[in-house]
């Protein structure tokens, strides 16, 4: 008995707010962060070059991100004082050691994503062929 409470408590901290898995998954997750780490990942840049290598991303939307980042530890900001200001951004230690795991996850996307294409054509179609189908 006593086992089977530990697994239904372990599976309800993966719910926590406070789950580490949660935690991470939540700043790599969004729609930006990830990008913007992959071009900080060959070495350092100012914002208006990482605005124009993260392709789609907004003047407003880039400075949230790098805020978001910065905060977590994992993009470190540096102000030169010339004029006007230059300022660049770089993966902090943390941010080089998150690359490892998500290097690992994008190669295996890269890998698998046919495999996962075929998969949602095939289910897409039995879908429509079947449109009265509770399980799909």
């Amino acid at each position: 008995m006593d086992a089977v409470v530990s697994r239904i408590s372990s599976r309800r901290r993966l719910h926590a707010h406070a789950c580490p898995i949660r935690d991470v998954l939540d700043r790599i997750g969004d729609a930006w962060s990830l990008l913007t780490l992959f071009t900080l990942e060959p070495g350092p840049l100012r914002f208006n070059e990482l605005r124009r290598r993260v392709d789609g991303i907004s003047q407003r939307m880039l400075s949230v991100t790098l805020r978001q980042l910065e905060r977590d530890g994992l993009v470190s900001r540096t102000v030169t004082p010339t004029k006007p200001p230059q300022v660049e951004y770089a993966l902090t230690e943390l941010g080089q050691s998150l690359m490892v795991p998500v290097g690992a996850l994008a190669a295996w996307a890269s890998a698998k994503q046919p495999l996962i294409q075929r998969h949602r054509a095939a289910y897409d179609q039995a879908a429509e062929e079947n449109p009265d189908d509770p399980s799909l």
